[in-house]
């Protein structure tokens, strides 16, 4: 495995390290720019969290500057301090047999502990626009002898207001560097940027299904809403996965953290309403196993770089095949196979197929994991009349009354008003058989055809009531 890396120039030294993080072998964005890297040339390149991108230019800054220099030799620069932690923790992973040190710097923490850090010596600097910029302006960063610049997410961090303090840091260092631009998108704004301080830049674009990559297996599951929490547990009981759960709101986030906290699992979660300490807290217990399962919405879990996730959750499907994409990125990563499952109700079954179409990839539908005989469920499987009802929101109940009991249509939907408390227009089509009968009653009247008829005998008789699925 190492061979493979090695085969694109990157030492031994380095090669060792990314075998060691558990890569496997090169991904198509490393394929592409590291040999160019290495030979200094200038690069913007589309690619998302989830491609190796943070691989391809730690390989290459490490492998071109020296190691325990007095000043940083090179920066990266990125819009959140979760990256800002992130990727310096992976900087340092890499150098692990080149001993490079690789310090992060970021509002929202204590100034002076980071000087000290810087103090002791950096030979790269992950830091981001407004903290590196303030370090700047107090004379405590130096960036005279950077010979490497990287931009990570630059166009997240046009989007965030950014662009002043990266051309007033651009400004502070010599212009004979190399610069590696990184983004998931490609706007008339990020090429502005590569033109005005880059060097016949090379461009560098990874394809959507690239993304993805090929090691992801992408399946969906049929399940209601009342019955997400079941299909849920099953997954993580069965399949025992190290997992990420999006959902579409920070109330569900919190909703689905309580549910499972209170069922003795290993989990946590993140959303853009915690404070700062406390994601960080979280991402670091996720990173370091001390936790399986991490429950996030799209935007705090933005620029989550954990190369170990085996499972990607869905519990809420994402609207727009984008965010899609961004979130299954976060499994099947460096070399290694994952898992991608989303929970698709009825209503959103066309999602799984515009998906499809617009990825030009299979999604292919899965079964909640059956349990082995004589195990209990953590969470009990009810009946989701949502997702089994027609169209009209009806659903069919059989029910072992017929014409041998002296009933017809009337007078078995005349009982069922009496004994269910169901409202009249609340019946559709009755259709009346020997012994037993079909009726179609309103989803929002379910429970007390299943409750309550069947607490009521008719002339003796004891009722039973079955839900007919399609």
């Amino acid at each position: 495995m190492i061979s493979k890396f090695m085969d694109l120039g990157i030492s031994e030294d380095i090669a060792k390290a990314l075998d060691d993080m558990g890569w496997e072998e090169p991904t198509p964005i490393q394929l592409e720019a590291v040999p160019l890297g290495l030979k200094g040339v200038d690069m913007f390149a589309q690619a998302q969290t989830g491609t190796g991108k943070t691989g391809t230019f730690g390989s290459i800054v490490l492998q071109k500057i020296e190691a325990k220099q007095k000043l940083p030799a090179a920066i990266v620069l990125v819009p959140t301090r979760e990256l800002a932690n992130q990727v310096a923790d992976e900087l340092t992973k890499i150098a692990k047999y080149t001993g490079h040190e690789s310090v992060p710097i970021y509002g929202g923490a204590s100034i002076e502990g980071q000087i000290k850090k810087l103090e002791k010596g950096a030979d790269i600097i992950a830091g981001t626009p407004g903290r590196v910029k303030d370090m700047i302006n107090r004379g405590v960063l130096n960036l005279s002898h950077i010979g490497i610049m990287v931009l990570d997410e630059a166009d997240r961090m046009l989007d965030m207001g950014f662009i002043e303090d990266i051309e007033y840091i651009l400004s502070a260092m010599p212009r004979d560097r190399q610069t590696m631009l990184f983004s998931a998108t490609m706007p008339e704004d990020i090429k502005r940027l590569a033109s005005d301080y880059m060097r016949k830049p090379k461009e560098i674009s990874v394809s959507k299904d690239e993304m993805v990559l090929d090691l992801t297996k992408q399946y969906y599951i049929s399940v209601g809403r009342r019955n997400k929490s079941w299909a849920l547990t099953r997954i993580i009981d069965i399949d025992r996965p190290k997992a990420i759960i999006f959902c579409q709101t920070k109330k569900m986030v919190d909703i689905l953290d309580e549910r499972l906290t209170e069922l003795d699992y290993k989990v946590k979660a993140i959303h853009g309403d915690m404070p700062q300490s406390k994601r960080e807290k979280v991402l670091k217990d996720f990173k370091d196993d001390k936790i399986q399962l991490l429950i996030a919405t799209d935007v705090a879990a933005r620029g989550l770089d954990i190369d170990d996730i085996s499972y990607v959750i869905n519990y809420d499907m994402p609207e727009d095949v984008d965010t899609y994409i961004h979130r299954i990125g976060r499994t099947g990563r460096a070399g290694k196979e994952g898992t991608a499952i989303s929970f698709v109700t009825s209503e959103e079954e066309h999602l799984v197929r515009e998906f499809e179409l617009r990825t030009e990839m299979n999604i292919e539908k899965r079964e909640v994991p059956e349990a082995e005989e004589g195990t209990r469920d953590t969470i009990r499987k009810v009946v989701d009349y949502d997702q089994i009802s027609d169209v009209y929101g009806m659903v069919k109940f059989q029910i072992n009354l017929g014409r041998e009991d002296g009933l017809g249509k009337v007078g078995l939907a005349e009982h069922i008003i009496r004994a269910a408390k169901v409202r009249d227009f609340a019946i559709g089509k009755v259709q009346v058989g020997q012994d037993s009968s079909v009726v179609e009653v309103h989803r929002d009247f379910g429970n007390r055809m299943m409750m309550d008829l069947p607490r009521v005998r008719y002339k003796e008789k004891k009722v039973t009531v079955r839900v007919l699925q399609n």
